[in-house]
């Protein structure tokens, strides 16, 4: 009996290429969306696979959308507001909308990063604050000018 098309393991939807940003040539996760593959329409579901030595994006903040992250393998570090907290395996991190949280996932160890993020698919009326990218800010038509200012660390957001 064949399995129904919304029965997947994740290394089957896997991109191939690790995510950029553009003008920039810094690969960050390997990322397998599971919901958009899979049916579901409401929430976006991701495996994301984090090579040692990698971020899972340019640490930002998010207006109206809202992320949670299980750690399903290894011991990434969490970037928050500049500063780096060390997560291992089960541990969760949420991220209400409209915090003003900045975040991103950085792997500073030698072994591969597993994450399940779970958000809302994307909103039209969400904005994206990236407190350390003042260059690249600017050219997003989605970017968050009322962003709730939040102190920040010194820590610079990229891998060791």
């Amino acid at each position: 009996m064949r399995r129904p098309d919304f029965i997947k393991h994740w290394t089957e939807l896997e991109e191939p290429d690790a995510q950029t940003y553009p003008g920039d040539t810094e690969p960050m996760a390997l990322d397998a969306p599971l919901s958009a593959a899979l049916g579901v329409t409401r929430i976006g579901i991701h495996h994301v696979r984090l090579l040692p030595g990698r971020r899972t994006s340019y640490p930002h903040a998010e207006s109206t959308e809202q992320e949670f992250v299980y750690v399903l393998e290894g011991e990434p570090e969490v970037w928050i507001d500049g500063i780096l907290h060390p997560i291992t395996e089960g541990d969760s991190v949420a991220f209400p909308a409209g915090t003003g949280i900045c975040h991103t996932f950085i792997n500073n160890t030698k072994n591969e990063v597993r994450l399940m993020v779970i958000g809302e698919r994307p909103r039209d009326d969400n904005r994206v604050r990236f407190p350390l990218n003042e260059a690249y800010e600017p050219t997003l038509a989605d970017r968050w000018v009322d962003w709730p200012a939040r102190p920040l660390g010194d820590h610079n957001g990229m891998p060791d």
